[in-house]
């Protein structure tokens, strides 16, 4: 009896020491506040590889709806115009936390319950901007909320 418990010791300890699978599919999602804008697209494929982008544009002089709206499908554009060209970046993943290799700051956050994302966008020097992204089947000609 002490053998086979001690293989179904070994066996819980090897599966609760692996690594944990990444989820894989798109999220996107939009930020603004005070004048910075920013539209986030983002694209995990199996292994923690990760496509993602979030041009930002920050601006306070912008401050009458016509100029948010212009400003909102600029930045829709630039989102879709740049896609093409971005590319898979390997990512350390740790079941809920998604770090460049090696790294210590957070990127993206995983809430499993809900398979929503949370991008970091760091600008300068300024504390880490948190974009709440939802998991889309196909990503949207304007990520902004109509």
């Amino acid at each position: 009896m002490r053998p086979v418990i001690a293989v179904l010791f070994a066996a819980l300890l090897l599966v609760s020491c692996s690594k944990p699978a990444p989820p894989v599919g798109r999220w996107e999602g939009t930020y603004e506040q005070g004048g910075t804008f920013i539209a986030a697209r983002l694209e995990l494929a199996p292994n923690a590889q990760a496509r993602m982008s979030a041009p930002d544009v920050s601006d306070p002089g912008i401050a009458n709806e016509s100029d948010r709206s212009a400003m909102r499908q600029n930045m829709a554009d630039r989102l879709a115009g740049a896609w093409g060209d971005v590319a898979p970046r390997a990512m350390d993943f740790d079941g809920t936390t998604f770090r460049k290799p090696g790294g210590f700051a957070p990127q993206i956050d995983w809430d499993r319950a809900t398979n929503s994302m949370t991008l970091y966008v760091y600008l300068g020097t300024l504390p880490a901007i948190r974009i709440p992204l939802h998991p889309v089947s196909d990503f949207s000609s304007n990520p902004w909320p109509h």
